[in-house]
């Protein structure tokens, strides 16, 4: 059941990082952070949660996002195709390295996990995103903007949703699964 509600999460947060992926949010000095960023920072920490389910569910996430949202853009609210391509490789590229790296480093502890492979994914994702979607329609100046909170936004946001209780997997201890506590 938690499985269910977690892939639901998944594939429901990147539907609305993509509603919401020309929306932004002008910040003090510099910067503007695309409200779909906020959603879409929560894909990072609930695919690697999915981890858990072993990687065919993930696999199942990261296909059920893509179409999902390729189906809502096209069909439902005509999103130009620049912003449905841009998703679609962003998703593409950012969930299976992230994929890659978090399993690569499973002797590792999950939160320990979930930080690096978001350190090498979150910058790809908003790098390949920003590029596709916003290249030639927006000044080069506002595209920095968007890159630097971005990033910076995303990373923290994963970060916080990570460190909350019912996200992060529980941790046996090794008194745990003594012959002497059972």
């Amino acid at each position: 059941m938690f499985r269910l509600l977690l892939l639901t999460a998944f594939v429901d947060s990147v539907l609305l990082a993509n509603i919401f992926l020309d929306t932004f949010i002008p910040l003090p000095v510099f910067g503007l952070f695309s409200v779909g960023s906020i959603f879409f920072a929560a894909v990072f920490t609930l695919r690697d949660r999915l981890h858990s389910y072993g990687l065919p569910t993930v696999y199942l996430a990261i296909a059920a996002a893509l179409l999902v949202n390729t189906l809502y853009g096209l069909w439902i609210t005509q999103i130009p195709i620049r912003f449905i391509m841009a998703s679609f490789v962003a998703i593409l590229v950012s969930e299976l390295t992230n994929t890659a790296v978090f399993q690569r480093l499973h002797q590792w502890h999950w939160h320990r996990r979930v930080l690096s492979s978001n350190a090498l994914s979150i910058p790809l994702d908003s790098l390949s995103f920003t590029c596709l979607a916003f290249v030639g329609s927006l000044p080069l100046y506002d595209i920095g903007q968007i890159l630097y909170v971005d990033i910076l936004g995303k990373f923290l946001i994963a970060a916080l949703i990570a460190y909350l209780p019912f996200v992060a997997p529980k941790v046996r201890t090794a008194n745990a699964l003594s012959p002497s506590t059972v």
